[in-house]
């Protein structure tokens, strides 16, 4: 193990048992640790704004912003589509996703953007439940089954 490596896991354990410790001192259990399994999802423009309000002493109004926010998003009915791309939506194409998802789910829609290099191209598109792959990496693992099934002799429809 590098040092790096040896130094990174030991900040890791550091760091896991500082939060173990003050989520059980202040009776939460486990909460914590599903907690920032969630925020791992949180894009960065989200993290920011909680952290400005962290910093600017406003961390009391998150539940508030919180429920502001259900009861905007609740009262007309939008549906979240979370967006990942292998590159940031430009203008026109974010237009033309944000047209095809309100036009398929016939409601108000709001975009969640991912950004994830690793599925080479193409759209992952989320909402209500339902997951649509169209990225390259999804396709090209599908043609691998394909074929790696035709060479073995097994149906794949």
């Amino acid at each position: 193990m590098t040092t790096s490596n040896a130094s990174d896991a030991s900040k890791v354990e550091q760091y896991a048992r500082a939060l173990l410790e003050a989520s059980r001192s202040e009776g939460r259990g486990n909460l914590d640790v599903q907690q920032m399994r969630h925020a791992l999802k949180f894009t960065p423009e989200v993290l920011a704004i909680l952290s400005e309000m962290q910093n600017s002493k406003e961390a009391r109004l998150i539940q508030k912003v919180y429920e502001y926010l259900k009861d905007l998003t609740d009262g007309d009915e939008t549906v979240v589509v979370d967006v990942t791309t292998a590159v940031p939506l430009d203008d026109e194409l974010r237009g033309l996703v944000l047209a095809k998802c309100m036009t398929e789910l016939k409601m108000p829609v709001y975009l969640v953007e991912h950004v994830e290099p690793s599925i080479l191209g193409g759209i992952i598109l989320e909402a209500q439940g339902q997951r649509r792959d169209a990225s390259v990496k999804n396709q090209l693992v599908n043609i691998r089954k394909r074929l790696s099934a035709t060479f073995m002799g097994i149906d794949t429809v």
